[in-house]
């Protein structure tokens, strides 16, 4: 124990100077300046509004530039972002005030125009960055005043004010304007002369430097806000609370009843229906079919829960504050290459215990089973993502990145963690001696098979957490900031919990059913919130969002389902963990009073 807390603690720590190495900084590092010094100012990209996924580099509107546009060296995490800074054409020296100036004089073509029409009428924003804080804005609007289409009028707005706050010598906040009665008419296909303007206006405030950032994260602590989360918690707490103490003064009072009646009424073990769990004490530690994939369910399922976890620690301490560009992914990809070691052994260490004898398939399987998956829906994604040019599509040079710490790390700690599981010689703990012959299941009525089972078991984890579904997705998914990683947290600690206890109730169920087969059945029961939290995923993109599109649909509902199916292996290792403690639990116990029983009759 003390050797993995270490490991535990060392992988920490690694996670978190890899992150502080990689969170952006501009150009002042230290983001101090004087009077007339030039802050930086980037920009990062444009894109309709309710679709978050497809965005595209800033220049690709005709926006005007001076020439030489100098990219800005970006992070793993932020590439995997989408960010694609390039240097803006406005100049926004430190304290220096500009009323109306002029950023370019230019003649847009037909062609340019039906570009900006369409961004219009889609209601295109812009993003940008300041001292690295961000900024956004419409890039114009539509008139609406006739009630047909045709008569609908565009116009781009060709003004822009910056109001810029102060403190001594550090930039605090930023906003931007656009003015409404500076327009430029896009309606008809024609040439347009355009004069781009901005006004600059800088303003002293009190607010600390260290402190700049929490705007961005108070749309989420609102009041109202947070009520609804405590809200959301008591609720499920409360449900939780009812449902698995009624399931668990029922299974331990049934339990109870079986024990004394195992010891001390051997005429009751004809009673089927009540306890026939302890006519297959035979074959209930017989190992399932398929068991190099079960085993590499269990390696994967762990890896991610260990990855999970180690997210919330940094989330807990601060690391993932707002417009923290990319910082959540590059702990994804490190966090995930670090704890490929995990899979490995767990998932050879479980499958030599089940007397697997090919430990190298097993670990390829390993390897492969969510990462394969992931590999395919990202080939496919960003082949779209290609083809519509956006910033989602990677570089060839990051994805050589990927590949080279898919090569160079995952794969060698995958295969370090298979070794070590092999040679840990761990056997199988099981209370009670397996059968030479299976025995017979007897048949089972529809509403105790593996689908409505896996319906039960998944309906109840998701109902605890249904609610701050919503908030996740409209972050991920759209333009809300969800900071609240306590609340966050305490939900996932609900989720795990009756993931288990359900799954236990399930699999005695099962048991008491004389229906030895448990072993897939409870890694399917507790993985089965991923397909609740999936279906969940069709009823907000039709029902509570504005997304559209071939490139944000595949996106969304392709990367979701990776997401999903990680959610299935986490819970699903879960579930079978629980219910193998739970077995292991109920028949040692009637092994014990069957042992008690042998030697009371061997000393009479």
């Amino acid at each position: 124990m003390p050797e993995k807390k270490a490991v535990a603690a060392t992988l920490f720590v690694a996670v978190l100077l890899v992150l502080g190495l990689d969170q952006v900084r501009s150009d002042a590092s230290d983001h101090r300046f004087k009077e007339g010094d030039q802050v930086p100012l980037y920009a990062n990209k444009v894109g309709p509004f309710h679709n978050p996924s497809e965005t595209y580099r800033y220049f690709d509107l005709p926006f005007c530039s001076h020439g030489h546009v100098k990219e800005k060296k970006e992070a793993l995490g932020e590439v995997l972002n989408g960010d694609r800074l390039v240097s803006a054409p406005y100049q926004l020296e430190f304290l220096r005030d500009k009323e109306s100036e002029s950023v370019c004089k230019r003649t847009l073509k037909k062609e340019d125009v039906a570009r900006f029409r369409s961004a219009v009428a889609k209601d295109y924003y812009f993003q940008m960055y300041y001292d690295d804080l961000p900024i956004w804005g419409f890039i114009g609007k539509v008139d609406k005043e006739g009630k047909d289409p045709s008569e609908y009028r565009y116009y781009l707005f060709k003004h822009i004010h910056f109001d810029i706050y102060y403190n001594k010598d550090r930039v605090i906040e930023i906003n931007v304007r656009t003015d409404p009665s500076a327009l430029v008419d896009l309606t008809e296909d024609r040439d347009v002369d355009v004069e781009f303007l901005y006004t600059v206006k800088w303003k002293e405030t009190n607010t600390p430097f260290e402190k700049r950032m929490d705007k961005y994260s108070q749309s989420s602590s609102l009041p109202h806000h947070l009520e609804i989360h405590w809200f959301s918690i008591i609720n499920s707490c409360v449900t939780v609370l009812l449902l698995t103490g009624f399931l668990a003064t029922i299974l331990m009072r049934v339990l109870k009843n079986d024990f004394v009646k195992y010891a001390h009424d051997e005429e009751s073990a004809e009673d089927q229906e009540e306890t026939g769990w302890k006519y297959i004490h035979g074959d209930v530690f017989r190992y399932p079919k398929y068991k190099s994939l079960f085993a590499a369910c269990l390696g994967s399922g762990t890896q991610l829960f260990t990855l999970t976890v180690f997210i919330f620690l940094l989330a807990l301490v601060g690391v993932f504050y707002p417009y923290n560009r990319g910082a959540l992914f590059t702990a994804l990809v490190v966090i995930y290459a670090l704890t490929s070691g995990i899979a490995g052994y767990t998932a050879t260490s479980f499958y030599c215990q089940l007397e697997g004898s090919n430990w190298v398939r097993n670990l390829l399987l390993t390897g492969c089973l969510f990462c394969g998956p992931l590999f395919l829906t990202f080939c496919f994604l960003n082949t779209v993502a290609i083809v519509y040019t956006a910033t989602a599509a990677l570089p060839f040079g990051t994805i050589v990145v990927i590949v080279l710490i898919w090569t160079l790390v995952t794969s060698p700690l995958l295969v370090l963690g298979g070794i070590a599981g092999k040679n840990s010689k761990a056997e199988f703990q099981a209370p009670c001696r397996t059968t030479k012959y299976p025995r017979e299941i007897p048949p089972l009525p529809w509403y105790r098979g593996a689908i409505p089972q896996m319906a039960m078991a998944g309906f109840l984890p998701f109902s605890a957490i249904y609610i701050e579904l919503y908030y996740i997705f409209a972050s991920v998914w759209g333009h809300r900031i969800y900071t609240i990683y306590s609340i966050l947290f305490i939900v996932f600690i609900i989720l795990l919990i009756v993931t288990a206890f359900i799954t236990v109730a399930l699999t005695y169920f099962q048991l008491a059913a004389e229906d030895h087969e448990w072993w897939w059945r409870s890694f399917l029961c507790g993985g089965s919130t991923g397909l609740f939290i999936y279906a969940y995923c069709l009823y907000y993109y039709y029902a509570r969002s504005d997304m559209s599109g071939f490139m944000q649909t595949s996106f969304f509902f392709g990367y979701m389902a990776c997401i999903c199916y990680g959610f299935f292996l986490m819970l699903g290792t879960v579930g079978f963990r629980a219910a193998l403690l739970f077995v292991r639990h109920i028949y040692r116990s009637i092994n014990a009073s069957y042992t008690k029983e042998l030697e009371a009759t061997a000393y009479v």
